[in-house]
């Protein structure tokens, strides 16, 4: 019979995806009054591996990928997406947002990302937020699954989650985690 046991923190990273960098700068600042100071923040990315955000954010459309330096509980992926969603909704006119906002956990094991729709791959985890194991790290490197957005694929966002993941265990090291 197995111990139940509580894992270790994990890292909290949000993707904000955006047209115009005015709500995507102020959307950013109200992830870091939530969370803290980040460890990483991208640059502005294109953004091409779908049009589903147009007819809403605009185009051309972009990508800033930031993580934050304090760990959270593996548990509060839910509550980080409901304070995404709020965030969002004081971004929104005529009922389009400006800015979209997808929490995700980084951990030695896998990225997971949350949303609001289920799928027959994603687990319901409480207050109406699926979790979804989006890569698994497997020899040496994140990898992707046949669900797996393409853009999460991208051997771009791949090397800078294997970036983060280094930082993330040097830092789990260092607390002794």
């Amino acid at each position: 019979m197995g111990t139940p046991a509580t894992p270790g923190d994990v890292m909290l990273f949000c993707s904000v995806l955006f047209h115009d960098a005015v709500p995507a700068g102020k959307a950013i600042g109200a992830l870091k009054d939530s969370y803290g100071e980040t460890v990483y923040e991208s640059g502005p990315m294109p953004f091409g591996f779908t049009s589903y955000y147009e007819g809403e954010l605009g185009s051309p459309l972009y990508r800033i990928l930031i993580a934050f330096y304090d760990p959270v509980p593996r548990d509060s992926l839910p509550a980080s997406k409901l304070r995404s969603n709020a965030i969002e909704e004081t971004f929104t006119a005529r009922g389009k947002r400006s800015v979209n906002l997808d929490p995700g956990i980084l951990s030695l094991e896998n990225i997971c990302l949350a949303t609001t729709k289920p799928y027959s791959h994603r687990i319901y985890l409480g207050s109406g937020i699926w979790g979804e194991v989006t890569l698994m790290y497997q020899k040496d490197s994140y990898r992707a699954l046949p669900w797996t957005y393409p853009d999460y694929a991208s051997p771009g966002m791949i090397e800078i989650f294997n970036s983060l993941r280094e930082q993330y265990k040097e830092k789990s090291r260092c607390r002794g985690a």
